[in-house]
């Protein structure tokens, strides 16, 4: 199990950690009206999955703003993932005017957390991560922030979605 510090405090991360160049394993996540939502519901597509311990804190809503203003211009998907609930997910897309942002829970089962090897253990939260996924949803950048409070590699990450 990897470490990450979330408020300079270790944490443990619950799951097997995906790494570029693997195939990316399947989740099931709840969209904002309570309706099942797999990787396979984006086959074909390229995918920035921008994973975020709460949409309602300053950094993962900087994050998920960010990533959809840089990235929603290219052809494929921008999903943000975390534990929040679909009710929480909503309200915030519609409080800030945010129509086209796909936010997707994780809350009912940590389906992809555990899949992809960022639960943090001591809190129940998604660790700060991202994934890019080509149109096969072979992993082509994964990147899980280190400290949990930290933004990630916001170029690197666009650079590799921009390359597919």
């Amino acid at each position: 199990m990897a470490q990450i510090t979330f408020k300079q405090e270790p944490i443990t991360l619950l799951g097997s950690q995906v790494k570029t160049g693997e195939t990316a394993p399947e989740f099931t996540l709840l969209d904002n009206d309570l309706n099942e939502v797999n990787l396979s519901t984006y086959d074909g597509q390229k995918k920035l999955i921008s994973v975020v311990p709460s949409i309602d804190t300053g950094v993962c809503d900087q994050q998920t703003r960010k990533f959809n203003e840089e990235a929603s211009q290219e052809d494929g998907v921008v999903l943000t993932v975390s534990v929040d609930l679909p009710f929480a997910q909503k309200r915030w897309c519609a409080s800030n005017g945010l129509d086209n942002v796909i936010t997707l829970s994780d809350h009912k089962d940590l389906s992809f957390g555990k899949n992809y090897g960022v639960v943090m253990e001591e809190l129940r939260l998604l660790a700060r991560s991202v994934f890019v996924l080509d149109k096969n949803n072979k992993v082509v950048y994964s990147e899980i922030v280190s400290e949990g409070t930290d933004f990630p590699d916001f170029e690197s990450a666009l650079e590799a979605y921009r390359n597919i």
